[in-house]
């Protein structure tokens, strides 16, 4: 059910939804509940347009743009010190050597002093370092947390102002997934690759100045290891790239499995699928794990082949220096600073490749979220507002059309008066547009073409939340949130007593069932409210209904999952709750709306007949012919 129906439930027209999304099964880069159809974006998932997202993304931070200047000086800091450590321990390699040789040949000795003064210089330089990069990690983290909290803010209104449209085309794992996967992945990303690709960009920069400054010829031995190194990572994230496609379709497909599996957990107990269920089971899984070692496998050669690389930039470094230091050319400090250099420009190399990788599933959460963000919103937000204490409930529906695909009329043509304080029960097969009025009344869509007036107001000119608080509603899809039972209730109501909330129950002939619960009122219903059973559960929706005390009241098969005896009491305290109050029932039983002061007759949407249960079943018409099929003729006799 979308966040609007839910708002609606009980009466409620605003409020925040209490339940909790199901979780799954993680996985590497999805975050929680990362599979199934509302996952989130994995690692080989790519944006659809790349740059424009990052324009987007740049554009989002640019609320931060001070301190994003002042992580990248951080981070270009803390590697120009990193950077510079190994030039300066040289000096004190250089020293030392120098001193033994001296000591050797008896014309001196070793400097300690100096060597002490280098050292403690080296210390001075990596102590700073770390601390920019502890400045610059604080501040990066806390420029991805408010992002990340702003993006779940946005969205959260975000749905407030969607049209129902958007929420019944789409699953709710798809839209949890915006506000919880996406913006995960878009943060962690965000936090990781930033840096990360500040500071590679440093090092190789910075290495390869500090390396020419040293000694050119030396410096193009270790250049002519890069093209060996960019060949290796492409081809190693070549062939890795497919696995983690193939890991992460068959991660959502497992857990889409292992889901719908739990949920139906009785049927397939009922129909003895469970050979089948391991077997479906055990055949996607089979193909998980042999994606899932493949990728890892590959993705694990990165290091090694990277150290390879590494290694023998090493021996070349050694050959050359060794012969350039015989002839004076060079100093064995230079030697040893140039060895922890080409260890140094191997690296951020590789980085560099993982941190694209990571950019492209940041530009494709960003995109997921944006694009929702982006999404269109219900029209004609009127600031025009009605005040629910003093509606009539006059309710006009003139020459009304409507269809879901403007394309598609489902509703034809309707026009229907219903004066205040008049029940008004709508029926026909399914299918007929009855939910569809309803829908229209409230404003979840508007009409295609003519108008529906509260009072003799066009609802389209009023403000949605306060059209909305004019009515109660319930559903036939009870909706009850993670909390007590007491709070349920309230949700119709939230400035209601606790006196008031236990009479909505006794009208609503649910007040004893909560005394013979542990806790009573204060019993705390568990997800989904799984641990009353579904008559109950619509009970507590309609004493929500009773609760909220709206001038409007619609009742959508409001009794459909109550025994014969129950509904003949709510049917009763319906009847005085709907006294003076203007009432749209929806039944498929008819026996539930004989009273009722006006019947609508729909089909193919269209009233094809209206007047009382007496008068309808007199014309022998589509109403009795509905009506008789539901009773036996000894019983309509």
């Amino acid at each position: 059910m979308s966040e609007q129906n839910k708002s609606a439930a009980g009466g409620q027209g605003t409020g925040q939804a209490g339940g909790r999304p199901r979780g799954g099964f993680g996985g590497p880069g999805g975050g929680p509940g990362g599979g199934g159809p509302g996952r989130g974006m994995m690692p080989g998932e790519k944006a659809r347009d790349f740059k424009g997202t990052i324009g987007k993304l740049l554009r989002y931070l640019g609320r931060y743009k001070f301190r994003v200047f002042a992580v990248m000086v951080f981070a270009a800091g803390g590697t120009v010190f990193s950077i510079v450590g190994p030039k300066v321990l040289s000096g004190a390699i250089t020293e030392l050597a120098n001193g033994l040789l001296a000591k050797f040949a008896g014309t001196g000795g070793v400097d300690y002093g100096k060597i002490g003064t280098i050292l403690l210089g080296l210390v001075g330089l990596y102590a700073a370092s770390s601390l920019l990069m502890f400045a610059m990690g604080w501040i990066m983290s806390g420029v991805t947390q408010n992002i990340s909290f702003n993006l779940r803010r946005d969205i959260s209104e975000k749905i407030g102002r969607m049209p129902m449209k958007y929420f019944e085309s789409r699953t709710v794992g798809e839209v949890l997934s915006r506000i919880t996967n996406d913006v995960d992945t878009l943060g962690q990303s965000l936090n990781q690759s930033v840096t990360q690709l500040i500071s590679s960009v440093c090092t190789i920069i910075g290495v390869l100045v500090m390396m020419l400054l040293i000694n050119l010829p030396v410096t193009l031995i270790t250049l002519a290891i890069l093209p060996l190194s960019l060949g290796l990572v492409s081809l190693i994230v070549k062939f890795s790239q497919k696995h983690f496609i193939t890991q992460q379709k068959y991660l959502g497909k497992l857990n889409g499995q292992v889901e719908e599996t739990i949920g139906g957990h009785n049927v397939v107990k009922l129909f003895n699928y469970e050979g089948r269920a391991i077997a479906d089971f055990r055949e996607t899984n089979e193909v998980l794990f042999s994606s899932a070692w493949k990728s890892q496998f590959l993705s694990g050669l990165m290091m090694p082949a990277m150290s390879f690389v590494g290694n023998l930039g090493y021996v070349g470094v050694a050959i050359a220096g060794g012969v350039l230091a015989f002839r004076g050319v060079i100093t064995i400090g230079d030697i040893q600073a140039f060895i922890s250099y080409v260890r140094s420009f191997t690296q951020p190399i590789s980085q560099a490749a993982q941190i694209m990788n990571m950019l492209q599933s940041m530009a494709a959460a960003a995109e997921r979220v944006f694009e929702f963000l982006e999404e269109g919103e219900e029209e004609g937000s009127a600031t025009d507002a009605i005040d629910a204490v003093r509606v009539r409930g006059n309710v006009g529906f003139e020459r009304v059309h409507f269809g879901y695909d403007p394309e598609k009329t489902i509703i034809n043509d309707f026009t229907c008066d219903v004066s205040s304080g008049q029940t008004v029960a709508i029926v026909g097969p399914t299918g007929a547009g009855k939910t569809t009025i309803v829908k229209l009344l409230m404003r979840f869509y508007d009409v295609g073409g003519g108008r529906v007036t509260v009072d003799g107001r066009d609802i389209r000119g009023l403000e949605r939340g306060s059209l909305r608080a004019c009515m109660g509603m319930v559903l036939q899809d009870t909706w009850l949130f993670k909390g007590t039972i007491r709070d349920n209730i309230r949700y119709g109501r939230l400035d209601a007593t606790d006196a008031e909330v236990i009479e909505a129950a006794k009208a609503a002939h649910v007040h004893h069932f909560i005394q013979t619960l542990p806790g009573g009122y204060d019993m705390e219903l568990n997800e989904d409210a799984a641990n009353i059973s579904q008559g109950q559960k619509q009970l507590l929706t309609i004493a929500r209904a009773i609760l909220a005390d709206r001038p409007i009241l619609i009742l959508d098969e409001a009794t459909s999952s109550v025994d014969t005896r129950t509904e003949v009491q709510i049917q009763a305290a319906m009847h005085n709750l709907m006294s003076g109050r203007t009432s749209f029932v929806i039944a498929h039983r008819l026996s539930t709306i004989r009273d009722a002061d006006l019947i609508l007759v729909m089909r193919g949407g269209d009233i094809v007949e209206q007047g009382t249960h007496a008068e309808l079943l007199a014309r022998a018409g589509f109403y009795a012919e509905l009506y008789n099929s539901q009773f036996e003729p000894a019983e309509v006799a």
